[in-house]
């Protein structure tokens, strides 16, 4: 599932694409038939993405909420659009280019009272500006859940998956089942100053890259980590492999049915 500096990347480029523009949309899919009847023709005024949702603002209050879940996927292109291939759940199309999106978990219609809700039961987004980080500390301060869980949960953290969260978990030196009311104040605020970080720079970068400087292939005189997710990291699918800080080799437990990385060492 896509990682919520991905949805951001989305975000700014369907705005760059089409923002201003009165868009004609279609599902050749016909699964949202009757959503794209009310959306044609509709102006999109702005985008957003808020964790892992996709956010397309229209005139007359109208939004689209896609969530791509883990088949969901976007294509574009400049000019006509070409002949529908596969399961086309949504087509948008401009003077200028054509938007597609296969497999969502969500493509829908939001009024203003269901977007609010929405809104609501997410918790502080890293990338945006209007995150409140201390909103998420007062439900971790108080459970006695494991950390990762907690911030795997979107209902305390919005946009962090699997691989944010074990990397910074790995970089604060916190093991991922301490309970969350372990986690001190300033623990919280490294904790939450390195995640903007990271995904800030996941969002400019177009990948995830966790590892200092000090680790990197060239410093360390290593092979680079060769994955189709990209990027330098530290312990997330690395099992068995030497963590790069100590050499100990990276752990892999279960939590919640998901995979968990980290090093028993550094995060003691």
């Amino acid at each position: 599932m896509p990682e919520g500096h991905s949805i951001h990347r989305l975000a700014a480029r369907h705005a760059e694409l089409f923002a201003g523009e009165k868009l004609q949309a279609a599902s050749p899919q016909g699964r949202f038939a009757e959503g794209v009847a009310r959306l044609s023709g509709s102006v999109l005024e702005a985008t957003e993405a808020y964790g892992k949702h996709l956010l397309h603002h229209y005139g007359g209050e109208l939004t689209l909420h896609v969530h791509l879940g883990l088949y969901g996927k976007f294509t574009d292109g400049p000019g006509e659009p070409p002949e529908p291939v596969g399961q086309v759940r949504l087509r948008l199309v401009s003077d200028g280019h054509w938007l597609d999106l296969r497999g969502p978990t969500a493509c829908e219609l939001l009024t203003p009272p269901e977007l609010a809700a929405l809104r609501g039961r997410l918790g502080p987004d890293p990338l945006r500006e209007d995150a409140d980080p201390q909103r998420a500390y007062a439900r971790i301060s108080r459970s006695p859940t494991p950390l990762a869980a907690l911030l795997l949960d979107q209902s305390v953290v919005a946009g962090t998956g699997l691989i944010f969260v074990t990397e910074a978990l790995f970089r604060a030196g916190l093991p991922p089942t301490m309970p969350g009311r372990g986690l001190t104040r300033d623990g919280w605020e490294l904790l939450w100053h390195d995640l903007v970080a990271l995904m800030r720079q996941a969002v400019e970068r177009g990948r995830i890259d966790t590892v200092r400087d000090e680790h990197l292939p060239e410093a360390m005189g290593r092979a680079a980590r060769v994955d189709r997710h990209g990027g330098e990291v530290y312990v997330y699918r690395r099992p068995g492999a030497p963590c790069h800080g100590c050499a100990t080799p990276v752990s892999r437990g279960d939590l919640a049915g998901r995979n968990l990385y980290w090093c028993a060492t550094c995060q003691d």
